[in-house]
């Protein structure tokens, strides 16, 4: 204790450390964001001063760093539909219970509520740091996120997502997979009915999946870009079974839309697979319970959300961590891909 009888605070033990009061308040309640090197030096100042943290101050401490942040630009009731989000937040929920952490989950409007909201929780200390998804092209959460100093790790190809240690997968390598198994049944017409035109993942879907039908040599293919919900997928399916140039296999961009279509086929007299081949993008229980079963793109949907939690938690320890590719999807053929009619 100094001999000055004034109290000694947790500034005081932060300047002596060379450290942020946050960075103090981390070390005393054992979490993330500070090393062990650090967190001894802090420890070191708090003895030769004399000072520890009152209960009072961990318990309000604690609400910032035992918490994650995830918003989402969604509808509510897509949300509660779309395995893929359900799996994956149920894998980020996985890691987070093992260390005694909650998910903050909040659905907003657009990307400016998104970036005011994240604003919100790091500035009142809600938050130990964020899951970023669905990039955009010039995606302006990179430059406000990254000025708030947040850690975060971002959900995307690392060309979307800035500086932000990213984990994705290769969307690109998936989608050419898909036409080159779909061409080698003999399928000279495929199209694809992807998610919005906005999204990252979806416009590198639509080059790749472009630029392997004209490496192979196909008919020229239509895309389609809807908003990822069995209403919107119904409809660019009929879209697509009432053209001249009708395809005799169609990709969709989720299990959902795919689930759709294969009711549009069956209500216009189509039968799968022996007129028309589907194929799904986030293989789920949809897609194996579906009559026929839906041949689809596989991924451990949990598995990937468990690695982005991870991710993060390197991110708020401090650790350099430049994010990772997952597994690319791979294709499971099951009962609605067959080789076209005729060949």
């Amino acid at each position: 204790m100094s001999g000055t009888g004034e109290r000694v605070t947790i500034k005081d033990v932060a300047a002596r450390a060379g450290v942020s009061k946050g960075a103090v308040s981390l070390a005393f309640n054992h979490k993330p964001g500070v090393s062990e090197a650090t967190r001894e030096r802090i420890f070191a100042a708090a003895r030769e001063l004399g000072w520890a943290p009152s209960s009072t101050a961990r318990s309000l401490s604690s609400k910032r760093v035992d918490i994650v942040g995830l918003a989402l630009c969604r509808p509510a009731r897509l949300l509660g539909l779309e395995p893929f989000y359900m799996d994956f937040i149920s894998g980020i929920e996985s890691v987070l219970a093992e260390r005694s952490c909650s998910l903050l989950l909040r659905l907003v409007r657009d990307l400016d509520e998104e970036i005011a909201l994240y604003q919100e929780w790091w500035r009142g200390r809600m938050i130990a740091g964020a899951i970023l998804v669905d990039f955009r092209e010039d995606d302006p959460r990179v430059p406000a996120l990254r000025r708030l100093g947040m850690p975060a790790v971002a959900v995307g190809h690392p060309r979307l997502t800035g500086t932000f240690p990213a984990v994705w997968t290769d969307d690109a390598s998936a989608v050419a997979e898909a036409v080159r198994y779909l061409a080698a049944l003999g399928h000279r017409r495929v199209a694809r009915v992807g998610g919005p035109a906005d999204l990252g993942h979806s416009a590198i879907r639509t080059r790749a999946f472009a630029d392997t039908v004209r490496e192979l040599g196909l008919e020229e293919a239509r895309q389609i870009a809807t908003g990822f919900d069995e209403k919107e997928g119904a409809r660019a399916t009929r879209t697509l079974l009432l053209a001249a140039d009708r395809p005799t296999a169609i990709v969709y961009d989720n299990d959902i839309m795919a689930v759709a279509g294969a009711g549009v086929a069956a209500e216009m007299g189509f039968t799968v697979p022996d007129d028309l081949s589907l194929l799904a993008w986030d293989d789920s229980q949809l897609c194996r319970i579906t009559h026929p079963t839906l041949s689809a793109m596989s991924h451990d949907v949990h598995h990937f959300g468990a690695e982005v939690a991870r991710v993060l938690f390197d991110v708020v320890n401090g650790v350099d961590t430049g994010g990772h590719q997952v597994p690319t999807p791979s294709l499971t053929p099951r009962g609605s891909t067959a080789p076209a009619p005729g060949a």
